[in-house]
Protein backbone atom coordinates (compact mmCIF):
# COMPACT_ATOMS: atom_id res chain seq x y z
CA UNK A 1 0.00 0.00 0.00
CA UNK A 2 2.77 2.45 1.06
CA UNK A 3 4.54 1.57 -2.72
CA UNK A 4 1.68 2.30 -4.09
CA UNK A 5 1.15 5.52 -2.56
CA UNK A 6 4.70 6.32 -3.06
CA UNK A 7 4.48 5.64 -7.02
CA UNK A 8 1.47 7.75 -6.90
CA UNK A 9 3.28 10.56 -5.30
CA UNK A 10 5.92 10.54 -7.82
CA UNK A 11 3.73 10.53 -10.90
CA UNK A 12 1.65 13.62 -9.58
CA UNK A 13 4.78 15.15 -8.82
CA UNK A 14 6.06 14.61 -12.58
CA UNK A 15 2.76 15.79 -13.88
CA UNK A 16 3.04 18.82 -12.27
CA UNK A 17 6.55 19.33 -12.85
CA UNK A 18 5.44 19.19 -16.70
CA UNK A 19 2.29 21.00 -16.19
CA UNK A 20 4.28 23.89 -14.82
CA UNK A 21 6.80 25.33 -17.32
CA UNK A 22 3.94 24.72 -19.65
CA UNK A 23 1.30 26.97 -17.92
CA UNK A 24 3.82 29.66 -17.49
CA UNK A 25 4.57 29.64 -21.60
CA UNK A 26 0.62 29.94 -21.62
CA UNK A 27 0.60 32.68 -19.80
CA UNK A 28 3.99 34.84 -20.92
CA UNK A 29 1.97 36.07 -24.55
CA UNK A 30 4.95 38.72 -25.68
CA UNK A 31 8.46 38.45 -25.46
CA UNK A 32 11.10 41.17 -26.79
CA UNK A 33 13.96 40.12 -29.12
CA UNK A 34 16.71 42.59 -29.45
CA UNK A 35 17.64 43.86 -32.84
CA UNK A 36 20.65 46.48 -32.32
CA UNK A 37 22.29 48.33 -29.54
CA UNK A 38 24.04 51.48 -30.27
CA UNK A 39 27.70 52.49 -29.49
CA UNK A 40 28.53 53.44 -25.88
CA UNK A 41 29.00 56.72 -26.84
CA UNK A 42 25.86 58.27 -25.40
CA UNK A 43 26.38 60.46 -22.62
CA UNK A 44 23.52 58.80 -19.53
CA UNK A 45 20.57 58.90 -22.14
CA UNK A 46 17.07 58.75 -20.33
CA UNK A 47 14.34 59.13 -22.28
CA UNK A 48 14.09 58.00 -26.06
CA UNK A 49 11.49 59.69 -28.38
CA UNK A 50 10.70 58.11 -32.15
CA UNK A 51 10.21 60.38 -34.95
CA UNK A 52 7.68 59.20 -37.52
CA UNK A 53 8.22 61.99 -39.76
CA UNK A 54 11.95 62.20 -39.81
CA UNK A 55 12.08 58.67 -39.30
CA UNK A 56 14.87 59.13 -36.56
CA UNK A 57 15.16 58.81 -32.71
CA UNK A 58 15.49 61.53 -30.21
CA UNK A 59 17.68 60.93 -27.14
CA UNK A 60 17.72 62.83 -24.36
CA UNK A 61 21.30 62.68 -22.21
CA UNK A 62 21.44 64.04 -18.73
CA UNK A 63 25.46 63.48 -18.62
CA UNK A 64 27.40 63.08 -15.72
CA UNK A 65 27.33 61.28 -12.14
CA UNK A 66 23.88 63.11 -11.13
CA UNK A 67 20.82 63.20 -13.22
CA UNK A 68 19.49 65.93 -11.23
CA UNK A 69 21.99 68.46 -11.65
CA UNK A 70 22.33 72.28 -13.53
CA UNK A 71 25.56 72.71 -15.20
CA UNK A 72 24.87 72.68 -19.46
CA UNK A 73 25.92 69.73 -19.84
CA UNK A 74 23.03 67.79 -20.84
CA UNK A 75 22.30 67.04 -24.77
CA UNK A 76 19.79 65.71 -27.17
CA UNK A 77 21.53 63.00 -29.73
CA UNK A 78 19.66 61.94 -33.25
CA UNK A 79 19.95 58.19 -33.40
CA UNK A 80 19.31 55.96 -37.09
CA UNK A 81 16.62 53.35 -36.98
CA UNK A 82 19.55 51.46 -37.69
CA UNK A 83 21.21 52.30 -34.08
CA UNK A 84 23.57 54.14 -35.93
CA UNK A 85 24.32 57.17 -34.02
CA UNK A 86 24.01 60.38 -36.63
CA UNK A 87 24.57 63.08 -33.88
CA UNK A 88 25.70 62.78 -30.53
CA UNK A 89 24.91 66.36 -29.51
CA UNK A 90 22.66 67.55 -31.67
CA UNK A 91 21.41 70.11 -29.03
CA UNK A 92 23.75 71.11 -26.02
CA UNK A 93 23.71 73.23 -23.02
CA UNK A 94 21.01 71.60 -21.47
CA UNK A 95 21.12 71.03 -17.66
CA UNK A 96 19.37 67.61 -17.20
CA UNK A 97 17.06 66.78 -19.79
CA UNK A 98 14.34 63.91 -19.93
CA UNK A 99 10.74 63.29 -21.35
CA UNK A 100 10.18 64.47 -24.33
CA UNK A 101 7.24 65.38 -26.78
CA UNK A 102 6.91 66.48 -30.34
CA UNK A 103 3.83 69.12 -31.63
CA UNK A 104 3.77 70.60 -34.92
CA UNK A 105 7.55 70.57 -35.41
CA UNK A 106 8.83 71.59 -32.17
CA UNK A 107 10.16 69.20 -29.71
CA UNK A 108 9.51 70.15 -26.18
CA UNK A 109 12.08 68.70 -23.62
CA UNK A 110 11.59 68.63 -19.57
CA UNK A 111 14.96 69.87 -18.03
CA UNK A 112 14.71 70.40 -14.26
CA UNK A 113 12.50 73.42 -14.17
CA UNK A 114 12.23 74.46 -17.82
CA UNK A 115 10.56 73.29 -20.55
CA UNK A 116 13.21 73.49 -23.30
CA UNK A 117 11.32 74.30 -26.97
CA UNK A 118 12.98 73.35 -29.95
CA UNK A 119 13.01 73.95 -33.40
CA UNK A 120 13.13 70.63 -35.23
CA UNK A 121 13.64 72.06 -38.61
CA UNK A 122 17.19 74.54 -37.89
CA UNK A 123 17.89 72.08 -34.82
CA UNK A 124 17.98 75.24 -32.80
CA UNK A 125 16.50 76.14 -29.00
CA UNK A 126 13.43 78.51 -29.65
CA UNK A 127 13.20 79.31 -25.84
CA UNK A 128 13.18 77.68 -22.97
CA UNK A 129 9.99 78.74 -20.74
CA UNK A 130 10.37 78.26 -16.95
CA UNK A 131 7.97 76.23 -14.74
CA UNK A 132 7.36 78.09 -11.81
CA UNK A 133 7.57 76.25 -8.27
CA UNK A 134 8.90 73.24 -10.34
CA UNK A 135 11.77 70.64 -8.55
CA UNK A 136 12.42 67.86 -10.91
CA UNK A 137 10.73 68.05 -14.15
CA UNK A 138 10.59 64.39 -15.57
CA UNK A 139 7.96 63.47 -18.27
CA UNK A 140 5.95 65.03 -21.15
CA UNK A 141 3.09 63.93 -22.96
CA UNK A 142 1.05 66.42 -25.64
CA UNK A 143 -2.47 66.33 -26.37
CA UNK A 144 -4.26 66.72 -29.59
CA UNK A 145 -4.71 70.53 -29.23
CA UNK A 146 -0.70 71.04 -28.47
CA UNK A 147 -1.59 71.14 -24.56
CA UNK A 148 2.08 70.10 -23.07
CA UNK A 149 1.97 68.24 -19.80
CA UNK A 150 4.90 67.76 -17.69
CA UNK A 151 5.60 65.62 -14.49
CA UNK A 152 7.66 66.82 -11.46
CA UNK A 153 8.91 63.97 -10.04
CA UNK A 154 9.99 65.97 -7.17
CA UNK A 155 7.86 68.26 -6.75
CA UNK A 156 5.01 65.24 -6.57
CA UNK A 157 3.02 67.37 -9.28
CA UNK A 158 1.62 67.04 -12.69
CA UNK A 159 1.75 70.59 -14.98
CA UNK A 160 -0.06 71.40 -17.80
CA UNK A 161 1.45 74.27 -20.02
CA UNK A 162 -0.95 75.91 -22.61
CA UNK A 163 -1.22 79.00 -24.21
CA UNK A 164 2.03 80.54 -22.21
CA UNK A 165 0.35 80.15 -18.89
CA UNK A 166 1.20 76.82 -16.87
CA UNK A 167 -1.33 75.18 -13.84
CA UNK A 168 -0.98 72.26 -11.73
CA UNK A 169 -3.77 69.52 -13.07
CA UNK A 170 -2.40 66.48 -10.29
CA UNK A 171 -1.05 67.28 -6.65
CA UNK A 172 0.00 65.44 -3.58
CA UNK A 173 1.18 62.04 -5.60
CA UNK A 174 4.28 59.85 -4.59
CA UNK A 175 6.94 60.46 -7.26
CA UNK A 176 5.29 60.91 -10.57
CA UNK A 177 7.13 60.66 -13.94
CA UNK A 178 5.48 58.22 -17.23
CA UNK A 179 2.93 60.87 -18.49
CA UNK A 180 1.01 59.45 -21.96
CA UNK A 181 -1.97 60.98 -23.53
CA UNK A 182 -3.76 58.13 -25.49
CA UNK A 183 -6.75 59.60 -27.35
CA UNK A 184 -8.75 61.41 -24.54
CA UNK A 185 -7.12 58.96 -21.72
CA UNK A 186 -4.69 60.37 -20.20
CA UNK A 187 -2.15 58.33 -17.77
CA UNK A 188 0.77 58.61 -15.09
CA UNK A 189 2.69 56.86 -13.52
CA UNK A 190 3.57 57.06 -10.14
CA UNK A 191 5.52 55.39 -7.44
CA UNK A 192 5.23 51.93 -9.30
CA UNK A 193 1.42 52.06 -10.46
CA UNK A 194 -0.38 52.74 -13.73
CA UNK A 195 -3.43 55.32 -13.27
CA UNK A 196 -5.92 56.99 -15.73
CA UNK A 197 -6.87 60.18 -14.60
CA UNK A 198 -10.71 60.96 -14.59
CA UNK A 199 -12.92 64.12 -15.26
CA UNK A 200 -12.71 65.44 -12.06
CA UNK A 201 -8.69 65.29 -11.68
CA UNK A 202 -8.95 61.82 -9.25
CA UNK A 203 -7.05 59.18 -10.48
CA UNK A 204 -8.39 55.48 -11.10
CA UNK A 205 -5.62 52.39 -10.67
CA UNK A 206 -4.99 50.19 -13.38
CA UNK A 207 -2.51 48.22 -12.02
CA UNK A 208 0.53 48.34 -9.75
CA UNK A 209 3.38 46.53 -7.94
CA UNK A 210 6.24 47.48 -10.77
CA UNK A 211 9.26 48.05 -8.33
CA UNK A 212 12.42 49.83 -9.30
CA UNK A 213 10.52 53.28 -10.43
CA UNK A 214 8.32 53.15 -12.81
CA UNK A 215 9.58 55.62 -15.81
CA UNK A 216 8.36 55.22 -19.46
CA UNK A 217 4.70 54.44 -20.99
CA UNK A 218 3.58 53.61 -24.36
CA UNK A 219 0.90 52.28 -25.96
CA UNK A 220 0.65 49.27 -28.14
CA UNK A 221 -2.79 48.57 -29.19
CA UNK A 222 -6.28 49.86 -27.95
CA UNK A 223 -5.57 49.83 -24.38
CA UNK A 224 -2.80 47.69 -23.85
CA UNK A 225 0.85 49.65 -22.89
CA UNK A 226 4.47 48.40 -22.13
CA UNK A 227 5.64 49.98 -18.49
CA UNK A 228 9.51 50.35 -18.08
CA UNK A 229 10.77 51.18 -14.66
CA UNK A 230 14.47 52.66 -14.56
CA UNK A 231 15.95 50.00 -12.02
CA UNK A 232 15.76 47.41 -14.99
CA UNK A 233 12.33 46.12 -16.01
CA UNK A 234 9.37 46.11 -18.35
CA UNK A 235 5.96 45.10 -18.07
CA UNK A 236 3.30 44.51 -21.00
CA UNK A 237 0.13 45.79 -19.15
CA UNK A 238 -2.93 43.89 -20.50
CA UNK A 239 -6.64 46.05 -20.71
CA UNK A 240 -7.91 44.54 -17.13
CA UNK A 241 -4.54 45.47 -15.32
CA UNK A 242 -2.71 42.38 -15.72
CA UNK A 243 1.26 41.99 -16.07
CA UNK A 244 3.62 40.19 -17.19
CA UNK A 245 7.44 40.96 -17.56
CA UNK A 246 8.98 41.00 -20.59
CA UNK A 247 12.58 42.03 -19.80
CA UNK A 248 14.23 42.04 -16.31
CA UNK A 249 18.13 43.20 -16.24
CA UNK A 250 18.66 44.36 -12.66
CA UNK A 251 20.60 41.10 -11.78
CA UNK A 252 22.62 42.52 -14.62
CA UNK A 253 22.33 46.41 -13.57
CA UNK A 254 21.23 47.65 -16.46
CA UNK A 255 18.64 49.94 -16.47
CA UNK A 256 15.94 50.51 -18.66
CA UNK A 257 14.63 53.92 -18.32
CA UNK A 258 11.89 55.96 -20.28
CA UNK A 259 11.02 54.05 -23.60
CA UNK A 260 10.17 55.09 -27.20
CA UNK A 261 7.68 53.00 -29.30
CA UNK A 262 7.50 52.89 -33.67
CA UNK A 263 3.79 51.04 -33.53
CA UNK A 264 4.29 50.20 -37.35
CA UNK A 265 7.02 48.23 -36.97
CA UNK A 266 6.44 47.18 -33.13
CA UNK A 267 9.90 48.26 -32.38
CA UNK A 268 10.82 49.06 -28.61
CA UNK A 269 13.29 51.31 -27.77
CA UNK A 270 15.45 51.19 -24.54
CA UNK A 271 17.74 53.82 -23.04
CA UNK A 272 20.16 51.88 -20.97
CA UNK A 273 20.96 54.93 -18.69
CA UNK A 274 24.46 54.05 -17.18
CA UNK A 275 25.62 51.81 -19.71
CA UNK A 276 24.97 54.83 -22.21
CA UNK A 277 23.68 53.33 -24.96
CA UNK A 278 19.67 52.55 -26.39
CA UNK A 279 18.89 49.14 -27.24
CA UNK A 280 16.39 48.10 -29.72
CA UNK A 281 13.92 45.29 -29.34
CA UNK A 282 10.98 43.72 -31.56
CA UNK A 283 7.85 42.99 -29.86
CA UNK A 284 6.79 39.65 -30.23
Amino acid sequence: MKYLIYLSVICLAACNSTKAPEEAKQKQKHELVQKWETDSLLKVPESVLFDKTGQVLYVSNTDGPDPWKSDEKGSISKVGLDGKIIEAEWISGLDSPKGMGMFEGKLYVADLSNLVIIDIASGKIDKKVPIEGAMGLNDITIDSGGAVYISDTKGMKVYKFANGRTEVVLKDLKGPNGLLMHGNDFYVLDAGGMYKMNADSSLSKITDGMDGGTDGIENVTGKEFIVSAWEGAIWYIQEDGTKEVLLDTRAQKRNTADIGYDPATRTLYVPTFWKNTVVAYELK
